[in-house]
């Protein structure tokens, strides 16, 4: 798959709260994610260590009510996107958050993502 046709799977598994099947079908074994500093887990390496970030993340949602993702924007081996949501967490209630998404691609699969926002103050 070119960077587009990832781009464009990615975010249409997002429009549609698919996120696991995206990351199963688009995400390398060796992809590494970052977040920002201060958020609980900054950076992960390798497709089983970002699965259990995603879980992690999950497990602090009580409710999702919605979200919102751009149309990609590609360059090169590169894609971004802005990405909103909103949910209820456990700690801390509801949230709207919005952020930018970078993702690297390389032989049909992302290969890196890092993802830029405010992080909410944690305890």
């Amino acid at each position: 798959m070119t960077t587009q046709e990832v781009a464009d799977k990615l975010v249409g598994f997002c429009r549609t709260g698919q996120f696991d099947a995206a990351m199963q079908e688009l995400y390398g074994p060796n992809i590494v994610s970052i977040e920002p500093k201060s958020a609980p887990m900054e950076k992960v390496e390798g497709f089983e260590a970002v699965m259990r970030k995603a879980e992690f993340f999950n497990n602090m949602v009580a409710e999702f009510h919605g979200n919102e993702v751009s149309d990609p924007l590609v360059a090169d081996n590169f894609f971004s996107c802005r990405m909103k949501m909103d949910a209820t967490f456990k700690e801390g209630g509801r949230q709207s958050m919005e952020e930018i998404c970078l993702y690297q691609v390389a032989d049909g699969k992302i290969v890196k993502e890092e993802f830029f926002y405010t992080p909410t103050p944690q305890g």
